[in-house]
C-alpha cells in the first residue's frame, strides 16, 4: 500500500510530519510518499538519521497551501502545492490514500475535486471519534458542511454506522440525531425532517436509529454515532475538547495543592493516567472524510509525530476495511428505497 503524505501541512510541518511518516513506515511496513519541498524534507531526514528508511520516498512539490488561503480555490490556484500534488497521486492511482494536517476546508474541497464523492453521496463528512462512557462515539459531521439538508443527515447516519461496524467492530451501532430534546417533535425543521428520514431507514432495517439525543448525553454513551450538521458538530467537538482540558487542569491543581494531596495522587496515579489517555489526541491521530471515493484522512493541525503516525495508521485501516465499497452499496439501496 502507498500512502501519500502532505509533508508541508500543519502547524509543525515538515518536522513532525516527516518524523511521523518515518515511524509509520517502520511500524506498519507500508510505503510512504512524502510530498513537499524536497530540501526541507531531506534536511529533517538527515537530522534524524532517517535518510535510508525503507519504504519512504520523496516527491517534490514547490508550493504550500497556507491556512489563510481560500479553501474553495486554493488548489486550483496552487496546483503545485504539496496538498494538490498528493491528492493528484491518489486520483491517478499512484497512491492508495492521503493524509494531511493542512487546511480542513482546502482538503475537503480538494478531495471532492480530485478524488470525487462516492456515487450517490451528497456530501463528504468529517467524522472524528470521541471518547464517551464505556467506549467511543463517532461525531458526523464535525465541520465539513455547515449547511445541511435532511438527506445529508440521513446519509451521515448510514455512513457513520458502517464506519463503527467495519472499523470499530460494533455490531448494529446505535445512531442518534443530536437535537435540543429527546422527543420526536423537538428541533428546527431540518432536525424534524431528518428524524423522519432516519426513522424510515430504521423501519426498513437499514440502520439502528434510536431517536434524538441531547448534547449532554453524547459523552455519556447514549449512541455510537452522533449525527449533526457540520456547524453544531464542530461546536460540540470543540466544546468537549475545551471542557476536557479545563477539567484536567483543575484536577491537576487539586493534586498539587499540598504534600498530602501529592501523596494521594501517587495512590491513584494509574487511574489518572487512564483518564488522561481517554482524551489523548495523539492516539486518535485524525479523522476520515467519509463519503469520498478514496481514503482521505485529516490529521489535527497541531499534530506531533506520534499523532501523525497514528493518522497514517487510520488511512491504512480505512483502505483495508472495505468502507468505500460498503457505502457505495448502502447509499444505493437507500436511494432506491
Amino acid at each position: 500500500m502507498r500512502i501519500a503524505v502532505d509533508a508541508m501541512g500543519g502547524d509543525n510541518a515538515p518536522e513532525a510530519i516527516v518524523c511521523g511518516a518515518v515511524r509509520a513506515a517502520k511500524a506498519y511496513q507500508e510505503d510512504i510518499i512524502l510530498v513537499g519541498q524536497e530540501e526541507q524534507i531531506r534536511a529533517v531526514l538527515r537530522a534524524h538519521n532517517a535518510e535510508d528508511t525503507k519504504g519512504v520516498k520523496i516527491l517534490h512539490a514547490p508550493d504550500v497551501v497556507d491556512m489563510h488561503d481560500d479553501p474553495a480555490t486554493v488548489l486550483r490556484a496552487k496546483p503545485e502545492s504539496s496538498m494538490a500534488v498528493a491528492l493528484n497521486l491518489v486520483k491517478k492511482g499512484e497512491a492508495d490514500a492521503i493524509v494531511s494536517a493542512g487546511s480542513t476546508g482546502a482538503l475537503l474541497a480538494g478531495a471532492t475535486l480530485f478524488c470525487k464523492r462516492i456515487k450517490g453521496v451528497r456530501r463528504g463528512a468529517l467524522a472524528p471519534l470521541m471518547p464517551c462512557k464505556d467506549g467511543k462515539v463517532l461525531l458526523i459531521d464535525a465541520g465539513a458542511n455547515t449547511e445541511c439538508t435532511a438527506e445529508y443527515l440521513l446519509q451521515f447516519g448510514v455512513m457513520g454506522a458502517l464506519y463503527m461496524n467495519l472499523i470499530q467492530g460494533i455490531q448494529n451501532p446505535r445512531v442518534g440525531l443530536v437535537n435540543n430534546g429527546a422527543e420526536d417533535s423537538k428541533g428546527d425543521p431540518l432536525r424534524r425532517e431528518a428524524y423522519q428520514l432516519l426513522k424510515a431507514a430504521h423501519d426498513a432495517g437499514q440502520i439502528n436509529f434510536i431517536g434524538n439525543v441531547e448534547g449532554r448525553d453524547v459523552p455519556l454513551g447514549a449512541c455510537d454515532v452522533a449525527v449533526c450538521d457540520g456547524f453544531s458538530g464542530n461546536v460540540m467537538l470543540k466544546t468537549i475538547e475545551g471542557v476536557a482540558k479545563f477539567m484536567a487542569g483543575e484536577i491537576k491543581q487539586v493534586f498539587l495543592a499540598n504534600l498530602g494531596t501529592k501523596v494521594a495522587y501517587l495512590a491513584c496515579k494509574k487511574g489518572m493516567d487512564n483518564f488522561a489517555a481517554l482524551f489523548d489526541q495523539d492516539a486518535v491521530g485524525g479523522a476520515p472524510f467519509i463519503g469520498i471515493s478514496r481514503p482521505v484522512i485529516k490529521a489535527h493541525g497541531s499534530s506531533n509525530e506520534i499523532a501523525f503516525m497514528n493518522a497514517i495508521r487510520q488511512a491504512i485501516e480505512y483502505k483495508k476495511s472495505g468502507m468505500i465499497e460498503a457505502i457505495t452499496e448502502s447509499v444505493s439501496q437507500i436511494s432506491q428505497a
